[in-house]
């Protein structure tokens, strides 16, 4: 128990640092197997076990191709090792799925059978808003609302326009490391515009947009080209922010920015589904 305990302990401690890993947890056993039911392991992008066991060669090599997919797409899945008299058996071929199970051969002398749960562990999306205008407040107040993560960037004396948010940020010093995906809105609505936008564009991000007319944007990218900023960070601003539902308000303004980062996001999530019988 006081094991389980400590894998857990680690568990919580990577997801509050915004670490991704993956859990794998043994849920099934039948005949001889090394590990038992319950057994964890935590597994590193890099593919390595970090702390943890289950079991040997048998079913080491499945899980961790299975964890690095698992990290890639973001869904979890179930690990079957058995030997290779009862997958002949099932009908099935190692490396084959069937009905959510990924089937592989166990070929160690113990000939036994393991259930193993892959479940990645994926930073929450965060959304970054910069400024503290309307439009800004109802971004983030909507954010949290669909579940992401939301910094407040903006001057310290506009931070109390952000009643609670998960994190704050001074002034527009953005950080460049960031383990998970990043949305990054830009609201300032002439308190700080150049700035913000140079901020925003200099970090890598999977969204950057601006709140504002076309021709605005058009004349702050110019602005920051002639400051050398990149031509190709400069292509990477959506100005104006947001899908174009004709929204007025700042409320339905926000809508129609969260729509648009909801639909980038689950579009770069999209794999190829079988048809539903």
């Amino acid at each position: 128990m006081s094991y389980a305990h400590d894998i857990l302990t680690l568990v919580s401690a990577m997801k509050e640092k915004g670490a991704p890993f993956v859990l794998a947890t043994v849920v099934r056993t039948v005949s001889a197997t090394a590990a038992k039911a319950g057994a964890k392991a935590v597994i590193l992008p890099n593919g390595t076990i970090s702390e943890g066991w289950i079991g040997g060669g048998c079913a080491r090599a499945a899980v961790l191709r299975a964890a690095m997919e698992a990290l890639a797409d973001g869904k979890s899945r179930l690990i079957s090792v058995q030997p290779g008299d009862l997958l002949a058996g099932l009908g099935v071929a190692p490396g084959e799925e069937r009905e959510g199970v990924r089937f592989a051969k166990n070929a160690c002398p113990s000939h036994g059978t393991m259930d193993i749960f892959v479940e990645p562990m994926l930073p929450q999306p965060e959304i970054i808003v910069c400024g503290s205008s309307p439009v800004a407040v109802a971004v983030a107040d909507l954010g949290a609302r669909l579940g992401f993560a939301v910094a407040a960037c903006a001057p310290p004396a506009e931070q109390s326009a952000f009643p609670e948010v998960d994190r704050r940020i001074e002034g527009y010093a953005l950080s460049v490391a960031h383990a998970g995906q990043r949305y990054i809105v830009v609201s300032t609505q002439g308190k700080g515009d150049e700035a913000a936008l140079r901020a925003a564009l200099a970090v890598d991000a999977d969204y950057v947009a601006f709140v504002g007319s076309l021709r605005k944007a058009e004349t702050l990218k110019a602005a920051l080209a002639e400051r050398g900023v990149p031509a190709e960070r400069l292509e990477r601003l959506k100005a104006p922010a947001g899908l174009d539902l004709g929204a007025i308000t700042p409320e339905e303004i926000a809508l129609s920015i969260l729509a648009e980062i909801v639909a980038q996001r689950r579009a770069s999530q999209k794999t190829e589904q079988p048809d539903e019988a």
